[in-house]
């Protein structure tokens, strides 16, 4: 079964929203980092990097290299 890619994006932004409830039911340590980083800016870049690596690992570690 081929889903459309709008689809697979959405499917991939749920998931993430899942796990990331997960983790913060499971780690209360990381939500209190999020808290802290969200309090102290010198904190939230860290925060920021994180994300981004979720997101690249999710959407652009699968990807075939483009030539």
């Amino acid at each position: 079964m081929s889903l459309h890619p709008r689809a697979k994006a959405g499917c991939q932004f749920l998931l993430l929203l899942v796990v990331l409830m997960v983790l913060v039911v499971l780690f209360k340590p990381a939500f209190a980092f999020v808290e802290m980083a969200a309090r102290e800016l010198r904190y939230f870049w860290w925060l920021i990097l994180l994300v981004a690596l979720a997101f690249w690992l999710i959407w652009g570690l699968g990807r075939k290299p483009k030539g």
